[in-house]
């Protein structure tokens, strides 16, 4: 996608190569490492997990069985790595390559001063066709673009959530959670209003579970957005939505008695 934020390719990338400029480690040194943690065993159970199958969402993804906590160590002990090589590591086939290469990117954004933080949230969307699958998304999208976006224009996920790729559309409602931990509704509700038609099982849980977070910190707020939308909530979403709240009234949503 064309990027909306401000900043040239080539400055985006001058700006995290800078950032990078006392690195002398290798894409093949990160590669090693994770290698020396993977596990077949753990791989299979993963491969299940993520859907890969024919015809499933995450078909065709490759696993080394490596667990989340394994693949943040590797990433730090590899923040400085050079841009060209996270941009390998974000083509590579195996799911825990592209993982810490984002992971790296989550890392440079929260340690950047502002003019690399534009540079690393650019170079993410840049990058959205490799962050295909939705612990990718989980993971980075709240973690970049949700700091980014939070005094600036949200035009951008309006536009990421009418995309034919679910992970883009999953990554303009995930960017929302930071907006939620501020106590900021307003573009959550926008993009559940949009997403409300959404086709996709993994959309719904998206959806359901930043309305939820909603109403963790405001009731009334998640409550007023059901009494206008419930009926029309695919089933997931509502039950995702309504998780919190005391039994009876879950039970009403579900019967559509409320």
């Amino acid at each position: 996608m064309q990027l909306p934020l401000p900043g040239a390719r080539r400055r985006t990338e001058v700006v995290i190569e800078r950032m990078s400029a006392k690195a002398f480690t290798t894409i093949n040194a990160v590669r090693s490492s994770l290698r020396r943690v993977a596990s077949p065993s753990k791989a299979k159970l993963l491969a299940r997990f993520f859907k890969t199958g024919k015809g499933e969402y995450g078909e065709g993804d490759k696993f080394l069985g490596i667990t989340v906590p394994e693949s943040r160590a590797i990433a730090h002990k590899f923040s400085h790595l050079p841009l060209s090589d996270i941009t390998k590591l974000l083509r590579l086939s195996f799911h825990e390559e592209r993982l810490v290469a984002l992971l790296i990117l989550v890392h440079r954004f929260e340690k950047g001063n502002p003019e690399e933080q534009v540079s690393v949230a650019n170079f993410y969307l840049a990058s959205t066709k490799y962050i295909n699958n939705w612990d990718l998304v989980d993971l980075s999208a709240h973690k970049i673009l949700g700091p980014y976006l939070t005094n600036r224009p949200k035009r951008l996920l309006q536009r990421l959530a009418m995309s034919e790729n679910i992970w883009e559309r999953r990554i303009a409602v995930l960017t929302t959670f930071e907006f939620i931990r501020q106590h900021r509704y307003t573009e959550t509700l926008k993009l559940a209003r949009v997403l409300l038609k959404d086709k996709h099982d993994l959309m719904h849980k998206a959806v359901g579970w930043m309305l939820r977070e909603v109403g963790k910190r405001n009731r009334a707020v998640l409550e007023k957005f059901l009494a206008q939308n419930y009926h029309k909530m695919p089933r997931t979403m509502l039950r995702y939505a309504i998780e919190r709240l005391p039994g009876k009234r879950r039970q009403a949503y579900l019967k559509g008695v409320v």
